[in-house]
């Protein structure tokens, strides 16, 4: 098989949930994460975005309507990865979300970026993230990045509202 290369400028454009209540998944997306709602597709889907883009995540209930929450041991989607683009946008959220009880299931660096991990009503893992300046990568001694997960440290980021 020939190499291809995918160019550079390519981008997941956005990602489509199953859900089993789409107000309840509105409620998280919607009302706590702040997307805005672009279109709804009669009462079973719903297309959101952020800056007007016509969806970056569409959630319906198709074949879903009621349904349990996917395995965590099955195949299937691990997280949805929503970029923020500063450090304090992030802090953002994370205060936000603080402010709503909402719980994280975790909180990591990993060197290239900083993340906040949590799922939505449906079970479906959600990454909210920053990437850190590329200057600021760590490498490898072969020159590849370094990827790694620390701790992220919550109350440093949060001071990042008062900067």
């Amino acid at each position: 098989m020939d190499k291809y290369t995918i160019p550079p400028q390519t981008r997941i454009g956005h990602v489509h949930l199953k859900v089993s209540d789409l107000d309840r998944a509105l409620k998280f997306y919607r009302d706590l994460l702040g997307f805005e709602l672009v279109t709804m597709y009669g009462d079973q889907a719903a297309f959101i975005s952020a800056g007007g883009y016509h969806h970056h995540i569409g959630l319906n209930t198709w074949q879903s309507k009621g349904a349990p929450p996917a395995s965590p041991q099955g195949v299937g989607l691990f997280h949805t990865a929503i970029l923020y683009p500063t450090r304090k946008d992030l802090a953002a959220i994370l205060d936000r979300l603080r402010q709503h009880h909402y719980p994280l299931t975790g909180a990591s660096d990993h060197g290239v970026s900083e993340a906040l991990y949590l799922d939505d009503p449906d079970g479906n893992g959600v990454e909210l993230y920053w990437d850190k300046p590329r200057d600021q990568w760590p490498q490898k001694p072969d020159g590849s990045i370094e990827m790694y997960t620390k701790a992220l440290n919550l109350n440093d980021l949060l001071e990042e509202l008062s900067r």
